[in-house]
C-alpha cells in the first residue's frame, strides 16, 4: 500500500513535471529475433582498490579504510551490499597490486605495509599481503559468495630502465608461492589476472608487448599445474590496462591461441576528477558515445588476433584520480554510469567492473558507513533485471533519450532501460515488435527500417490476443530533483538501508502494457515486459 501510494506521489509529481517541458513521443522498435551480443551471466563487477588511508589527490584524501588490506569486513552493511547481487563479481586489484608482495613461502624481503616514499612507483613503497589478513578475506567472499577475480604483481623482479620503462624478467617465485597457498586451502578463485596498466606506455610503469606475452604463458602453465586435479580451473586475464592497437596485438601474438582466456582494458574517459565540467560531460550524449570506439576497437582487435578470449572492462570510475568529489557518488554520475553499462554490452563486453566497490569518491558503498550511493542501485536493478542477451534497438527519438534492450534476466520477456538526458523534454514512449513491421521492399528504392514505423504494429506480436497484460517499470530520480543528492528515488520512494540495516526492496510499479510510458527529463528508468515476444530470449 505504501509502494503504491508513493508512486501515485511520483506519478503526480511526474505529470506536472511533463506539463512544465517539453513532451516529446519517441517510438522503440526491438528486434527480438537474434541477439547482437551476449554479456556474462554476472556483467556487473566492482573492484577492491589497495590504496592505503593516505592516498590523496587535489588535497582531498578520500579512501579512509576500505583497502583489501584495512577494510572493516566486520560491518553487516558491507555483506548485506554484496550479498544482495547473489553473487557479486569482485576484482581485487588497482594501481599498487604491482608493489604487493604476498607474506609466504621463501619471502626474502621484510613484511611492510605501504608507506608515502617520494621515489616510489605512485609515491609508495613495496607493501605486503599477511595470509592472516587473506584467510580473512576469503572467509568473507566465501560467506557472502562473491566470485573472485585476483590482480597478481606483474612487476617482481624487474628493474626500471628509464621513463616508464622497466625490463627484466618476471620473477613468479612469490606468486606461485601465494597461488599454491590459496589452493593448499581451498580458496575459490574465478580468475587471476596479471598486472594493473602496465601495457603500452603504461600508467607509472610499463611492460614491452614481447616480455608480457612470454610471462603470461608462463602464468597459464602455473595455473594448470596447480589445478589440476581440480573440477574448474580459474581464467587467466590480461593485461589490466589502457588500450593500445599495436601492443594488445603483439600481446595476443605472442601469447598465441588458448592462453589468455580474457582480455582487460580500462576506461576513464570523462577526464580528471576535478574538471569543473565534469557534469557537462555525464549529462552530454554526444561525448559520452565517445567512448563506443574504444569497445569496438578492443573487441575488432580480439576477434582478428585472439578470438578464443573475451573482453572485460576490467576496471571503470568514469573520472580518475579517485572521482569527482559531490559528483561520483551522487545521482548524476548514475548516466554516465548506465550509459557505459548499455554499450560496453552492446558491443561484446562481457564484464564491467565498477572502480570501486568501496573507496574514492566513486565507490558504490560509502567508504565510513558502507551506506549505498545511487550508483549501487543502478548496480542492482541492472543485474537483477538484464539478462545475457543483447537485443538491436531502433528509435526515432532525439539522441537525448538513449534505449538499450535485454533479455530479462530468469524469465521470459524483455527489459529495456531508458536514459532521457534532456534537461527541458519528458518523452512518452511506445514500444513495437520488429518481427511485426512488414518489409515492403521496392526494387529500386530500399526503405529504412524507421520509415516502416509508419506501419501499424503491435509490441507483443502473436502473443497480442492473450489479454490484457502489464508490464513492470522502475523509475530513478533524485531526491528533491537534485542532481547532486546522494539519495536516489525509486518510483518516487528514496532508496534508503531499512531499520535492521538490510538493503531495501526494489519494487517496482505495475502499468496496463498498452498505456503510455512517461519518462521525465533528467531520470532513468528500467521497463520489463514479460510478455514481449523474443526468440531470441528463448
Amino acid at each position: 500500500m505504501i509502494s503504491r501510494v508513493c508512486f501515485l506521489l511520483f506519478l503526480g509529481f511526474l505529470l506536472s513535471e511533463i506539463t512544465a517541458h517539453d513532451l516529446k513521443r519517441a517510438r522503440i522498435i526491438i528486434d527480438g529475433t537474434r541477439r547482437v551480443s551476449e554479456t556474462d551471466e554476472n556483467f556487473v563487477c566492482a573492484t577492491i582498490d589497495w590504496w592505503p588511508h593516505d592516498k590523496c589527490n587535489y588535497d582531498q584524501c578520500p579512501w579512509g579504510y576500505s583497502s583489501v588490506i584495512n577494510m572493516d569486513l566486520s560491518h553487516p552493511l558491507l555483506a548485506k551490499a554484496i550479498q544482495a547481487f547473489g553473487p557479486l563479481r569482485i576484482r581485487i586489484g588497482g594501481s599498487l597490486q604491482d608493489q604487493v608482495i604476498y607474506d609466504v613461502g621463501n619471502l626474502k624481503s621484510p613484511c611492510h605495509p605501504f608507506k608515502k616514499m617520494d621515489n616510489g612507483l605512485f609515491g609508495f613503497s613495496k607493501g605486503c599481503l599477511h595470509m592472516k589478513r587473506w584467510d580473512e578475506l576469503n572467509t568473507f567472499l566465501t560467506e557472502t559468495g562473491a566470485m573472485v577475480t585476483f590482480g597478481l604483481n606483474a612487476l617482481h623482479g624487474r628493474h626500471k630502465l628509464g621513463g616508464n620503462a622497466w625490463g627484466g624478467a618476471w620473477d613468479q617465485t612469490n606468486a606461485l608461492d601465494f597461488m599454491n597457498y590459496t589452493v593448499s586451502k581451498g580458496y575459490r578463485i574465478d580468475s587471476w589476472e596479471f598486472g594493473n596498466e602496465l601495457s603500452g606506455s603504461g600508467v607509472g610503469a610499463s611492460v614491452s608487448a614481447e616480455h608480457y606475452g612470454k610471462d603470461v604463458i608462463v602464468l597459464r602453465d602455473i595455473i594448470n599445474q596447480l589445478y589440476k586435479n581440480s573440477r574448474s580451473k580459474p581464467s587467466l586475464i590480461a593485461p589490466g590496462g589502457f588500450y593500445e592497437r599495436e601492443w594488445y596485438t603483439k600481446l595476443l601474438q605472442i601469447s598465441g591461441s588458448g592462453v589468455l582466456d580474457v582480455v582487460t582494458h580500462h576506461m576513464y574517459n570523462l577526464g580528471p576528477g576535478n574538471d569543473p565540467k565534469l557534469i557537462d560531460k555525464i549529462l552530454d550524449p554526444n561525448y559520452l558515445q565517445g567512448a563506443s570506439k574504444t569497445f569496438e576497437n578492443v573487441n575488432e582487435t580480439i576477434q582478428e588476433y585472439g578470438p578464443w578470449a573475451s573482453p572485460w572492462v576490467g576496471e571503470s570510475g568514469g573520472a580518475y584520480n579517485s572521482g569527482g568529489r559531490g559528483v561520483s557518488d551522487t545521482f548524476v554520475n548514475g548516466f554516465w554510469y548506465l550509459d557505459q553499462l548499455g554499450m560496453a554490452s552492446e558491443r561484446n563486453t562481457k564484464v564491467y567492473c565498477r572502480q570501486t566497490l568501496v573507496g574514492g569518491f566513486y565507490g558504490l558503498l560509502e567508504k565510513d558507513t558502507f551506506v549505498p550511493n545511487p550508483d549501487y542501485y543502478s548496480a542492482l536493478l541492472w543485474h537483477r533485471l538484464m539478462g545475457k542477451g543483447v537485443l538491436a534497438v531502433q528509435t526515432d527519438a532525439s539522441p537525448h533519450l538513449r534505449a538499450y534492450a535485454h533479455c530479462s534476466k530468469g524469465r521470459t520477456g524483455v527489459t529495456i532501460l531508458l536514459i532521457n538526458f534532456s534537461k527541458q523534454s519528458a518523452f512518452v514512449v511506445s514500444f513495437h515488435n520488429g518481427m511485426n513491421i512488414v518489409m515492403n521492399a521496392e526494387p529500386r528504392k530500399k526503405k529504412s527500417f524507421l520509415d516502416t514505423l509508419k506501419n501499424r504494429v503491435s509490441w507483443v506480436g502473436s502473443k497480442a490476443s492473450d489479454g490484457y497484460l502489464f508490464r513492470e517499470e522502475y523509475h530513478l530520480t533524485p531526491k528533491n530533483g537534485n542532481l547532486r543528492s546522494k539519495t536516489m528515488l525509486l518510483n518516487g520512494k528514496p532508496l534508503n538501508p531499512t531499520a535492521t540495516g538490510d538493503i531495501p526492496r526494489l519494487e517496482p510499479v505495475r502499468r496496463g502494457v498498452k498505456s503510455p510510458v512517461y519518462i521525465m527529463p533528467l531520470s532513468m528508468s528500467f521497463i520489463v515486459f514479460p510478455n514481449f515476444d523474443a526468440p531470441a530470449c528463448s
